[in-house]
C-alpha cells in the first residue's frame, strides 16, 4: 500500500506529516514512526505527525518524536498543520486542545494555559517551579513549565558554550521527571531571548516551538523579559506572548518542503 506524505518544517524543526482525516492510514506504532524518522534509510524528519478525525476537535494531531515515542505537543509543528490545513482549526492534542490561525508566512498558534505545579511538570516530588532546588554541574535552579509536554528552562550567560549535546540526555532522563523532559538553555538580552534546546526523544533541534513558549513564560515570570518576546533559535525566531494569566501565543513561521510517497510494506 502507497502512503502520500508532506514533507514540513517550522524554522528547520522538520516532520512528516500523514493525513488520514479523509482516507485511511494503517495502523501506526512507534517501531513504524522511528523507521521513517530515521535521516538515513527513512524518509527524515524531528517529528512525524499523523492526522486524523476528531469527535471534539475539527482534527486531532498525533505526534512521534525521531525515537518513535509519543509525546504530547509540538509547537513547529502546529504552526506547519496550520499553513497546511489553509484555515483556522481547533485541534485535538495529547497534551490539550490548541487553536491555529494561518498568517503570512505561517501562524499563530494559541498553546493553552501553562501549568507550573510540581504534579503537572510531572516532577517526582515536590518542589518550587519557579526556581528548582536542583543542578546538574554547572546548570542549576531551573524553571519548569509544561506546555502541553514537559520543560526545564535553565538561565545561563551563553547558552552556545552549554555542551547540551551530553548534558541534554543526562536531564532528559534523570529520575525526577518521570515522564522524561524537554531541556532548554536560554539567556536575555536588551528583552530578547536566545534559546537552545535538547528535546526529549529527538536531540538538538534547531527550533522548539513549544521550548520557545516554555522559556518565555518562565522569562517573564522572573520579570526578565516582557511580553511580547522575541525568542531567537538556531533555525530562527518566533514571537511569544503570555498575559501571567491566559493561554501563550505563538507567532512564527513555517513552509512546505516537498510531497511524496512510500510503500508501508517497506517500514512495517
Amino acid at each position: 500500500m502507497r502512503v502520500p506524505f508532506v514533507k514540513m518544517h517550522g524554522l528547520g524543526n522538520d516532520f512528516v506529516v500523514l493525513d488520514a482525516r479523509a482516507s485511511a492510514v494503517p495502523a501506526l506504532d512507534h517501531t513504524i514512526a522511528a523507521r521513517l524518522a530515521d535521516r538515513h534509510t527513512g524518509i527524515g524528519c524531528d517529528q512525524l505527525i499523523l492526522l486524523e478525525p476528531s469527535a471534539i476537535a475539527d482534527f486531532r494531531m498525533r505526534i512521534f518524536n525521531a525515537d518513535g515515542g509519543e509525546v504530547e505537543a509540538c509547537g513547529n509543528a502546529s504552526r506547519a498543520i496550520a499553513l497546511l490545513h489553509g484555515a483556522p482549526a481547533r485541534v485535538e492534542t495529547s497534551g490539550g486542545i490548541i487553536a491555529l490561525q494561518p498568517v503570512s508566512g505561517g501562524a499563530r498558534v494559541d498553546m493553552g494555559v501553562p501549568r507550573f505545579d510540581w504534579d503537572a511538570i510531572p516532577l517526582a516530588y515536590p518542589m518550587d517551579t519557579l526556581s528548582m532546588p536542583v543542578g546538574w554541574e554547572d546548570l542549576s535552579a531551573p524553571a519548569a513549565v509544561n506546555v502541553g509536554n514537559p520543560h526545564v528552562i535553565f538561565f545561563v550567560a551563553d547558552p552556545a558554550r552549554v555542551d547540551l549535546a551530553r548534558l541534554g540526555p543526562l536531564i532528559e532522563r534523570d529520575a525526577l521527571f518521570p515522564e522524561r523532559v524537554n531541556v532548554n538553555v536560554a539567556s536575555v538580552d536588551d528583552g530578547r531571548i536566545a534559546l537552545r534546546v535538547w528535546e526529549r526523544g529527538a536531540g538538538l533541534t534547531r527550533a522548539c516551538g513549544t521550548g520557545a513558549c516554555a522559556t518565555a513564560v518562565a522569562a517573564i515570570r522572573r520579570k526578565l523579559v516582557a511580553s511580547p518576546v522575541t525568542v531567537s533559535l538556531p533555525g530562527g525566531e518566533l514571537v511569544i506572548e503570555w498575559d501571567g494569566a491566559g493561554p501563550v501565543l505563538m507567532t512564527g513561521p513555517a513552509s512546505e518542503s516537498f510531497r511524496g510517497s512510500f510503500e508501508w510494506g517497506d517500514f512495517s
